[in-house]
């Protein structure tokens, strides 16, 4: 049996949900590729998938929290955990550089080279393969892939919704701070005030983008196969929102567990998890401001 002693290291004896984590993402994983690839149970192999996740997620919530509430965790168990979120996020950190080193080879390296620039070739390239190919950016390519019925489409702006989802996301960064000095002070009103505007404003972030991919699919020719603007567009942007759907649900919890009780200025991990994964966040979208929607 585990110990349940502060004096000793608390070890989970049985622990399910992790292999039902595996199941459900996997299954998730591989309905949403033939669903992509046109499969008639692809869908429904989402749902199935998704459905395993979402049970998973709350089995291994409920025990943990049940666990850290029951006081087993010892210092060295907090001290785990940290070291745990921080090389998360840093595995999070490398998931978005690679993305962001796709982004920046596209621009800078092939297409110019597509477009026959001396620097990169010997000039020949743009009359062998594409010539007329300009390599202004955003492109589509050369062979002018996806977009409207003429193959054209038009790029995402970045003061309309991106300005606006800037400012709700670096505003929701300020709450979440000012949720965590009023938990440090002892004064749970304005923890829970401060939760509860941060969630809102999550979610709120994550409505207006799917606003924005409504409107590019419906009314720019802007989609996943636009092309190499379109797919780098929509794997940087869709994988950031989902990062934000992530982050606003794990502060919905921990709102849930504050409005409980639960945490004290010198027990709140939780808190401090889900405020790291939001600042991470925050600064993520930073970066694909500047370098997808406004240059």
């Amino acid at each position: 049996m585990a110990s349940t002693t502060k004096d000793a290291y608390y070890i989970p004896h049985k622990a399910q949900w992790p292999i039902f984590g595996s199941i459900g993402l996997s299954t998730l994983l591989a309905g949403f590729a033939n669903y992509l690839n046109g499969a008639s149970y692809g869908s429904t192999m989402m749902i199935v998938g998704l459905g395993v996740l979402i049970t998973m997620l709350f089995g291994w919530f409920s025990t943990v929290i049940n666990e850290s509430e029951s006081g087993i965790f010892n210092h060295q168990v907090d001290v785990s955990f940290r070291w745990g979120m921080a090389w998360f996020i840093f595995s999070e950190v490398m998931f978005f550089a690679a993305f962001f080193g796709a982004l920046y080879y596209t621009r800078v390296l092939s297409v110019s080279w597509l477009a026959g620039d001396e620097s990169f070739s010997l000039g020949t390239t743009k009359e062998l393969l594409w010539k007329g190919f300009t390599g202004a950016w955003p492109t589509n390519g050369p062979g002018h892939v996806g977009g409207l019925e003429d193959g054209t489409f038009h790029p995402m702006g970045a003061w309309g919704l991106p300005a606006l989802n800037t400012l709700i996301l670096l505003s929701s960064g300020a709450t979440v701070t000012w949720a965590h000095w009023g938990l440090l002070a002892e004064n749970r009103a304005q923890l829970i005030k401060g939760l509860i505007a941060t969630v809102i404003l999550g979610f709120t972030f994550v409505f207006l983008q799917a606003t924005e991919y409504h409107e590019a699919y419906t009314e720019m020719g802007l989609t996943l196969g636009t092309g190499i603007y379109g797919s780098t567009f929509f794997m940087l942007t869709g994988f950031h929102g989902l990062h934000v759907t992530i982050g606003a649900i794990f502060l919905t919890v921990v709102l849930f567990r504050s409005a409980r009780g639960h945490f004290t200025a010198k027990h709140h991990f939780a808190f401090e998890a889900a405020a790291w994964y939001w600042h991470f966040v925050d600064v993520v979208w930073l970066g694909l401001f500047i370098f997808v929607y406004w240059l």
